[in-house]
């Protein structure tokens, strides 16, 4: 099953072509650069970005396939959650491709394609459930019981920031720039975590089975501009690794905690945990979580390259595969829409 996926949900323009799990293509074109001036996302760049892109990028991934689009099965594009404006790109594109090849067009839940995304390539064939899942990214932090492909129950997620947005915030305050995550990972493997001190969020609250970055974010704040008030040269070069890998420390405690929590509470035996998302590329929250399913007699899978952690069209592909395995499929352009506060259900 050959699928032309597309995926426009941020602030990458992304087209690949894929062969049930197997990747022939993927290519995505960062607008990162272009958003760093603005400390975040501006979301009518993000929409005219696309649109100078969009099929640039769509003619590469199928160049590189080797492939051409008449011999394709399927297209799928990403419908939420993500930007309006942006997604409205790739649907309009997918839909006009659907119409003028005469092909079904799927319409794909983002979260599901980084839930999905450790499948890619993968050698797993016969899934049995349930199993878990977690997306870690820049908007979400969601942990999952997956019931079966398409049949999710969310055990906990995040209340306000999301961990990777949480993480980019802080790499900001530190002046690292935009988006700031995988430098603060860097920063923090040179400093000592236990240098200062933050509160763990949601301290004896576990049972409330939420992630909440916000309060830590806050504390953060006012740790940097009190050691300021005291030290007119704060922060030094190597206070900066030092408040990096404080801040990553205890961000992954909270996580880890609040899982813990919920595994610890649950009698149902699972045997897989899937990750996936841009925080998962992070080296120091996958030894975590490894050591976590291993304690808990799990089998954890993350993306097997950094380039399916962050937004792709690769797992948009993969996701949608599944899409037609099960039944769930849109065979008609005309009723794909964008849903851009879609949730994972």
């Amino acid at each position: 099953m050959k699928i032309l996926a597309i995926d426009t949900s941020c602030d990458e323009t992304a087209a690949a072509i894929t062969e049930n799990t197997r990747i022939l293509s993927n290519v995505i074109w960062s607008q990162a650069s272009a958003h760093a001036k603005f400390g975040g996302v501006m979301p009518s760049l993000a929409q005219r970005m696309h649109e100078e892109r969009i099929d640039w990028v769509i003619e590469q991934a199928i160049k590189r396939s080797k492939l051409k689009i008449q011999n394709l099965d399927y297209l799928a594009v990403t419908i939420g959650p993500g930007l309006s404006i942006a997604l409205g790109v790739g649907i309009d594109r997918a839909r006009k491709l659907a119409e003028k090849y005469g092909k079904p067009l799927i319409a794909v839940n983002h979260l599901e394609g980084h839930l999905l995304s450790p499948l890619a390539n993968s050698d797993i064939l016969n899934l049995k459930f349930p199993n878990l899942g977690l997306v870690i990214s820049g908007g979400n932090t969601i942990f999952i019981k997956m019931n079966q492909l398409g049949s999710y129950e969310i055990l906990a997620q995040t209340t306000d920031d999301a961990l990777g947005e949480a993480l980019d915030k802080a790499a900001r305050m530190l002046g690292l720039g935009y988006p700031g995550g995988a430098i603060l990972e860097k920063l923090a493997r040179l400093g000592n975590p236990k240098k200062f001190s933050l509160p763990i969020p949601l301290i004896g609250q576990e049972n409330r089975q939420i992630f909440s970055y916000s309060g830590l974010k806050t504390s953060f704040y006012r740790l940097i501009e009190a050691n300021k008030l005291k030290d007119l040269h704060f922060p030094s070069k190597h206070d900066v690794y030092d408040l990096a890998a404080t801040f990553q420390n205890v961000a992954f405690t909270h996580l880890i905690r609040i899982i813990s929590y919920i595994l610890k509470n649950d009698d149902t035996t699972y045997r897989d945990f899937f990750v996936g998302g841009g925080v998962s590329a992070n080296i120091e929250i996958r030894k975590r979580l490894r050591n976590l399913a291993k304690e808990n007699g799990l089998q954890t899978h993350f993306p097997y390259t950094q380039r399916l952690c962050g937004d792709n069209a690769a797992m948009i592909g993969i996701a949608g595969y599944f899409y037609v395995t099960t039944g769930n499929l849109t065979k008609n352009p005309k009723e794909i829409d964008r849903d851009p506060n879609l949730k994972l259900s």
